[in-house]
């Protein structure tokens, strides 16, 4: 069993203010959240406990059991039965999970997230232009051999549309980029499956993609997101379609 460090309870629930009443579960999952994300806290810190933390931010200990329950299926916390609830990681490691609850108990607008994802996806491309090495372009290229290949099957279309733009991603060698763009495709992704109907969409999305990946293989970085920012205006105006439906 690793060895925590000192026990901080006093120092963290001095940090929490008294919540409004009424306040739902999430917003104490955010509340600590914020906490743990500044910085303030190192891994494998004790927090407080349930009763401690409740009597702190004026709220029932169901509320905040069931928020910490929450952030553990995250793998923020770690609860140990009998011994208390511990901080899994640094702040930076904790930023994709952080990110990813946040978006998924918003209430987003689908359309908002089809904007980030277009800008997310035109940076990705001339990233990849001015960093993407021949075996990663290899990779990508791969993929959009199966796209072509899949042409008359739609969801096997779909698979290999989503593992070209994946493959983009690693070949721009961000991290934190690459997780901001899995948490946004996760909440695309059952609009995403649907988008490509028929045989003049995927027609046009191969010449799009194609024309991506030309831009990357010749280092060309305007090219790059300039082809990027036309397929995702394509593929944006067809999953808003879709949503419509």
């Amino acid at each position: 069993m690793p060895a925590y460090p000192s026990d901080r309870a006093e120092d963290i629930a001095a940090s929490l203010v008294a919540l409004p009443t009424g306040t739902p579960v999430t917003e104490v999952a955010r509340r600590l959240l914020d906490l743990f994300t500044g910085g303030q806290v190192a891994p494998g810190t004790r927090l407080p406990p349930e009763r401690q933390l409740a009597a702190t931010l004026g709220v029932g200990r169901s509320a905040v059991r069931e928020a910490l329950a929450a952030l553990e299926i995250l793998g923020i916390v770690d609860v140990r039965p009998g011994s208390g609830t511990y901080l899994r990681g640094a702040a930076s490691e904790l930023l994709p999970q952080t990110l990813r609850w946040g978006l998924l108990i918003s209430e987003h607008n689908t359309v908002e997230l089809l904007e980030l994802r277009s800008g997310l996806e035109t940076y990705v491309a001339r990233l990849a232009a001015s960093r993407a090495e021949n075996a990663a372009i290899s990779r990508v290229q791969g993929h959009l051999d199966e796209m072509r290949a899949a042409r008359d099957d739609y969801a096997a279309f779909a698979v290999a549309d989503r593992k070209f733009h994946q493959a983009l991603a690693e070949s721009a060698d961000n991290a934190t980029l690459i997780d901001l763009l899995h948490v946004v495709r996760s909440l695309l992704h059952v609009y995403a499956n649907r988008a490509v109907h028929d045989d003049d969409s995927v027609a046009t999305a191969i010449e799009e993609h194609a024309a991506v990946l030309a831009a990357v293989a010749r280092g060309d970085e305007n090219g790059a997101a300039a082809a990027m920012a036309d397929h995702m205006a394509t593929a944006t105006h067809r999953l808003k379609a879709e949503i419509t439906r």
